[in-house]
């Protein structure tokens, strides 16, 4: 294998990317000058260097503890629950949420082999056991492995003095309901609001 099949078949490891789109990227990058495919090798190998996990939530970061822990004007009662570090600054530019997070690095996927020992549950529990946690908001994808890490994250924490709460779920804006399916629209109905 060459270096141009060696670049491809690394780009197309990455998720979303198939090997056409790998192979597209390969020769963009071929045409572009050497200066640009440069500055992308050194900032891979800049990201791989320097960046590490939060040692307290588990965001990416360059600095320990992250600027999210840091941050004084945070409210460390409130704790977001998400599946990966990428989810956090989602949250963090699309709502006001103020509070913190916990990135648990995946969900429970058996037939994947991710059981709760490969998420950061423990630290989780610890964290809440610490006490200054009023409220743990469970964010976790709405796909099956996300329902039951949320559902296992609300049993492990039962018992503790913290509130469990779990992202609303429903209907999209602008969705038609011929469109929804069946799980969503249940979901919708079980948890409607009150109007007037």
């Amino acid at each position: 294998m060459g270096a141009i099949e060696d670049l491809i078949t690394e780009l197309a490891r990455l998720p979303g990317i198939g090997r056409k789109t790998a192979q597209r990227l390969t020769f963009h990058l071929l045409q572009q000058p050497s200066e640009q495919a440069g500055r992308l090798a050194s900032a891979l190998v800049a990201v791989a260097e320097r960046v590490r996990a939060c040692e307290e939530c588990g965001n990416l970061t360059e600095e320990q503890p992250c600027a999210v822990c840091r941050d004084p004007r945070r409210d460390a009662g409130l704790l977001c629950v998400v599946e990966e570090a990428s989810a956090v600054s989602l949250v963090d530019r699309s709502t006001d949420f103020r509070g913190r997070y916990h990135v648990l690095g995946g969900r429970l996927s058996p037939l994947d082999g991710i059981g709760p020992e490969s998420l950061r549950l423990d630290r989780l529990l610890q964290r809440v056991q610490e006490g200054g946690i009023r409220e743990v908001i469970l964010a976790t994808n709405p796909s099956m492995e996300g329902e039951v890490t949320a559902t296992y994250i609300q049993q492990l924490l039962a018992g503790q003095q913290v509130r469990v709460t779990r992202l609303a779920r429903g209907l999209p804006m602008g969705g038609d309901l011929e469109y929804v399916d069946g799980v969503t629209l249940a979901h919708a109905l079980v948890a409607r609001q009150e109007v007037g």
